[in-house]
């Protein structure tokens, strides 16, 4: 995840958009990003500790194993992760998505250096509550989700946090490969590429680099877990095309309200059948039943926004994370927002044989 107050704290007091309740904002960010430099210690350093904690230790062994494998899989892994904060707490980051209730149009925050983003996150649960509360006095859906990572895109060397360990070891790799992924590549405006791509890379990079291990179950298992990501992308695009339906027809607040509920009964029941039926590595249990959130679902849709895209890639590119990653840096040179995903499209449209090459008919 990118968190883009960082790289705004850079600038942000010198732009005109600032207003002060920004200026105290990024004061606590900055507050906060200074504790968490101040107090990273190198990776290597804790493993000296004796009274390290023995599955921490086994996590932090795997970080720095998964982050130098980065390099060979042609990911600029810089010095991101060989340091370790840890922050004292179990969640450091809130994170805000807000929407209207009648379009799923994600409310954007502005920042130097990574353009729009589609969130904003908060160090102070206060303050992140209080604009949620702000949001919703709008009438807009709303969302706030904690977030145990995030990068800076290199222009700190971001430490690992103590929020980020406790999953499993595919999920500790996968983040890892993730995190360094969007310091590899990064197109301005455009999160949701960002995001999908950094999954892909994140769950195909822990593959190889456990099959390079010999260790096959835990390949199997990132393989799994990316093809899970692929089935909720599908649901989540079959969804998001009901609702289009739905907003476009202007409906009433009546006749809103219904097929939002609608909406949610028919995700309820794709969720706890056909989906569950699919899914490899995620257990789906009772599923609440409840109206559309815009703010959630654009918060899913984040990380899962055309992800076939990013599978054919890969596959176009003989399976090969190195060969995707480096021929799709090239693709992206100079674009920006959508034309993100319009360059990966027509980078994968089949190309028109030669007129001459072209048999004649019998």
């Amino acid at each position: 995840m990118i968190v883009a107050l960082v790289a705004a704290l850079m600038v942000g007091f010198t732009t005109a958009y600032v207003a002060s309740g920004e200026v105290r904002y990024l004061t606590r960010a900055g507050l906060e990003e200074t504790q968490i430099l101040t107090e990273r210690k190198a990776i290597t350093k804790v493993l000296r500790r004796d009274d390290l904690d023995p599955g921490v230790r086994g996590q932090l062994e795997l970080v720095l194993e998964a982050r130098d494998a980065a390099a060979g899989l042609g990911l600029d892994a810089g010095d991101t992760y060989t340091q370790y904060t840890d922050v004292g707490r179990d969640t450091l980051l809130l994170v805000l998505s807000a929407s209207p209730l009648d379009c799923l149009c994600p409310v954007t925050w502005k920042y130097p250096i990574v353009g729009r983003v589609p969130y904003k996150g908060f160090f102070d649960v206060a303050m992140a509550r209080k604009a949620a509360g702000r949001l919703e006095a709008r009438g807009l859906d709303t969302y706030l989700r904690p977030s145990g990572a995030f990068s800076t895109l290199g222009w700190f060397n971001d430490p690992l946090l103590s929020t980020a360990l406790g999953g499993d070891s595919v999920e500790v790799a996968a983040l890892v490969f993730h995190e360094v992924a969007h310091n590899t590549l990064y197109v301005k405006s455009a999160t949701p590429f960002n995001e999908t791509f950094a999954q892909m890379v994140g769950y195909r990079s822990a593959e190889a680099f456990f099959r390079e291990r010999g260790d096959s179950a835990h390949a199997q298992r990132a393989a799994d877990r990316w093809h899970d990501e692929l089935v909720l992308a599908d649901f989540y695009d079959a969804l998001t095309t009901r609702l289009n339906r739905l907003y476009e027809s202007r409906p009433d607040s009546a006749a809103l309200a219904e097929g939002r509920m609608d909406a949610g009964r028919w995700a309820r029941e794709e969720l706890e059948g056909p989906v569950a039926g699919q899914l490899r590595t995620i257990q789906v249990g009772r599923v609440a039943d409840r109206p559309v959130n815009n703010a959630r679902l654009i918060a899913a849709t984040i990380y899962r926004t055309r992800s076939a895209l990013f599978e054919a890639w890969y596959l176009q590119n003989e399976s090969n994370v190195r060969l995707s990653v480096e021929r799709l840096r090239a693709l992206m040179a100079g674009a920006e927002g959508d034309s993100a995903y319009a360059r990966l499209e027509e980078a994968l449209r089949p190309s028109e044989p030669p007129a001459d090459s072209v048999a004649p008919a019998p």
